[in-house]
Formats: C-alpha cells, structure tokens, sequence
C-alpha cells in the first residue's frame, strides 16, 4: 500500500487514545467508531510495521516494548502537528508546551531566573521544567531542549553554545581554618576532596606541575554524590573541597561563602555549556526555536 494511501496521523491518534483509556470499545465511543474497526485498525498497523505493539487479553491490554517505544513518538509527533497548526492559525506566534531538561546548578542559577521575562514574552507558551545531573534521552523522556554542561557526546542532536565557564576548586572558610589551605597540589593527599558518582569525575582534579605539564589529582574523599547543588552545599558546611564550574560558586565566592584554593595551579580547562535538541529535519518548532534565541540572548556565565 502506497504511504499516500495510509493516514498515519490518524493510525497515531486512534492508537495513542487506545493505549491512554486503556481499551478499544472506550477509544471507539471517542471516535465515533466501532470497537471491531479501531481494533482492525490497530491489526493494520501492527501488519503495516511488521511488530506486535500490544498484547490483548480478555482483561487487559499490555503494550509490547516495541508498542511503548512507538507509543513514546508518536505521543511527540502528535504533540508537534498540533502545535504545527496552532502556530499556523496564529501567524506563527510560538504556543504550547516546552519541555525542558537542564543540570541543576544550571537550572537554579542560570535558567529559572530567566523563565519570568521568557513566559512574558511569549505567553502562549507554558514550560515543563526537570532538574537533574543526569543525562537523558531527549526521546524517551519526550523533551524538546536539553542543557548539557562539559563535552557532548556523539549523537544525531544539535546543539547551540550558551558559552562556558571555568572550573575552580574551592572550601568554605571553616574547613580551611580547620584543616589549613593547600598550599600545592601534592598537598591534597591530606585533604578530603568530594567526588561525584559518575565516570566523569574519576579523569581526576588537572592542575600545573610547575614544569610546563599538567597533572591529575584523584578526588579521594569521604563522600560521592550524583547532584552539583548538593556537592555546593556540603563544601559551604565545611565537609571539603570541591572542584566546581565558576559560574556554580561565583555568587558564594563573592559572598563570602567558600574560598578558590590552589588558583596558582589552575590550568584554566573550562566546561562548555550547549543547549541540545532534536533537529526534526532541520525544522524546529517555533516555541523551541524561540526559547533557544532567548537562551543564546540572555544567558550570562563567567
């Protein structure tokens, strides 16, 4: 059969309300429809992809994996038709939902203090905001714009810089009046450095070596933790130093609250801050398009 013969979108909806109510016969009454046409419509489909999507039982239906992960893209292609065409019977004008994935530093003291202006310049735009240090899938968790702090890796997303920043190691004032300021690098033997739980944080702390080279510190310490805020957090109350991007601790340094250490040492390496995104064939809705102008306008790092 001929794809123009087939009306995908509609597959699509008849068989995400299908999964949303749990059945055919509450689809069909949605739809105006018989409960033997939306099933024979969903068979069609099924045939038409070559996979079972779900699984039916006398009591219930179960999606299958390859039914959830159709079901995941469809409810996101869907998602962009609508808002095609509510920006088209506007002018244009961005509108819908904007869901946004961002690390937590980034997000308290970069993205949600710009989320104000942002909402009164496009008001037809509403934003599903998630805070966590941990990459996602922009797919499966159905985000349109993902902040990435430090290298990107390889992938089909784009991406635009939002600039970078400049990692400093730090201590709250306490912790140096208790335990003394390293005075080098070889000094942090006797330090409690606090690591992150994930693999990036195990390349090791890089300082100078004084001979032209750079070498690396392993962060050895009581505590591992997967959130920069929190690792914000224990080094103000004294548990330790910290290796954190400038823009994290700027407003604690010059507050009072921690202290950089061994800046003599400070090779200067930077993390580069990109905001990702599908590119959907080189065509991005205009309520992403817009809030990626907005990011590149106005966010400020070091």
């Amino acid at each position: 059969m001929s794809r123009l013969d087939v009306n995908r979108s509609g597959e699509m909806e008849v068989f995400a309300r299908v999964v949303e109510l749990g059945g055919f016969s509450t689809a069909a009454r949605t739809f105006r429809m018989t409960p033997s046409a939306v099933s024979k419509l969903v068979a069609r489909l099924e045939a038409r992809l070559g996979v079972r999507l779900i699984n039916r039982s006398t009591r219930k239906l179960q999606l299958t994996p390859e039914g959830t992960t159709y079901y995941d893209r469809v409810v996101r292609i869907l998602d962009d038709i609508n808002g095609a065409e509510r920006e088209a019977a506007i002018g244009a004008a961005p509108q819908g939902r904007l869901r946004i994935n961002t690390s937590v530093p980034f997000g308290l003291h970069r993205l949600l203090p710009l989320i104000p202006a942002f909402l009164a310049r496009y008001p037809g735009i509403s934003v599903d905001i998630a805070l966590t240090d941990t990459v996602i899938d922009l797919l499966e968790e159905r985000a349109d714009v993902a902040i990435r702090v430090g290298p990107l890796r390889e992938s089909r997303l784009l991406a635009r810089k939002l600039g970078e920043s400049r990692m400093v190691v730090v201590a709250s004032p306490a912790y140096l009046a208790q335990n003394g300021a390293p005075q080098a690098p070889a000094d942090l033997a006797r330090h409690n450095l606090l690591g992150f739980c994930f693999s990036k944080q195990f390349e090791g702390w890089p300082f100078l070596d004084g001979k032209g080279g750079v070498m690396t510190v392993p962060p050895i310490g009581n505590v591992l933790i997967s959130d920069g805020e929190a690792m914000q957090q224990l080094t103000i109350a004294g548990t330790g130093l910290a290796r954190l991007t400038r823009f994290h601790v700027d407003g604690d340094i010059k507050a009072g609250r921690l202290v950089p250490v061994l800046e003599a040492f400070n090779p200067g390496d930077i993390e580069a801050i990109h905001a990702v995104f599908l590119g959907h064939g080189g065509q991005l809705p205009a309520r992403v398009r817009a809030f990626l102008d907005y990011l590149v306008e106005n966010v400020r790092l070091d």
